[in-house]
């Protein structure tokens, strides 16, 4: 059933590939959200105004740098995703073992057969911090964005992302 009106946040669902972190070949999403009380999807726009000596003002507008932070993530030794960023943390990995894909699912719209719109997009998962407080332990981290948005669908029971087919 497609949501109509106002859209709660549960509805715009992020997963992270923690298969493919740190150099391992098998995909297996994770839904990020379960102490985050806020995450973003932040553009970070690359623009430039100027005005020339006619007094005409141009606009230039040169993509984006794409980034989120998951911040608080608390360390759960069920997540996959917790086991890998602490690999990256204890092996100091950087480069391509940080390389994962990320997959935006649209719950608000209507599934067919189980599979929602989604868009999938590779990344790079890169710990910030790792400590924490008397709450528990936490690894936060910054998903940094990298090259085309792959239009699709995703399956939730399955956790597997499809994507779409030119016509």
């Amino acid at each position: 059933m497609a949501i109509t009106g106002k859209i709660d946040r549960k509805y715009m669902a992020h997963f992270l590939d923690a298969g493919s972190l740190c150099g391992g070949s098998s995909a297996n999403y994770e839904r990020l959200g379960k102490d985050l009380e806020e995450y973003n999807i932040e553009l970070n726009p690359d623009t430039e105004t100027s005005k020339n000596i006619l007094g005409e003002s141009t606009f230039k507008h040169n993509g984006y740098e794409v980034s989120s932070d998951a911040d608080p993530f608390y360390a759960d030794t069920t997540s996959s995703l917790f086991e890998k960023l602490q690999q990256i943390v204890d092996e100091r990995l950087k480069d391509d073992n940080l390389k994962t894909s990320a997959v935006e699912v649209h719950l608000w719209k209507e599934a067919t057969a189980g599979k929602y719109e989604a868009y999938k997009q590779d990344c790079y998962v890169v710990p910030t911090s790792y400590g924490g407080d008397t709450s528990g332990y936490q690894i936060p981290f910054t998903v940094n964005y990298v090259g085309d948005r792959v239009k699709g669908t995703f399956d939730i029971k399955s956790r597997t992302f499809t994507a779409a087919t030119s016509e």
